[in-house]
């Protein structure tokens, strides 16, 4: 995988990398979310498309472009 020239590295403390570190890992360990990850595994994911959960907890197949890049209204604002 190439890494991205853009560097998105945040400049926090050391305290708070802790403390961010310790919520993404409480987040990603979340029932909801270990959920969501065995549905996209079951499903199976391609090179060419992502798989995206809708508001209803529904899945669908979308273009990489449209999932990473928010639909045409880009990440800066999320």
């Amino acid at each position: 995988m190439k890494s991205s020239p853009i560097k998105l590295k945040q400049k926090l403390s050391p305290v708070a990398r802790k403390a961010k570190h310790d919520r993404d890992v409480l987040a990603a360990k979340s029932t909801h979310r270990k959920l969501r990850k065995v549905q996209n595994q079951r499903i199976g994911q391609r090179s060419d498309s992502d798989l995206h959960h809708t508001k209803s907890g529904a899945v669908k197949r979308t273009s990489i472009k449209n999932n990473r890049g928010n639909y045409g209204r880009g990440t800066k604002n999320e």
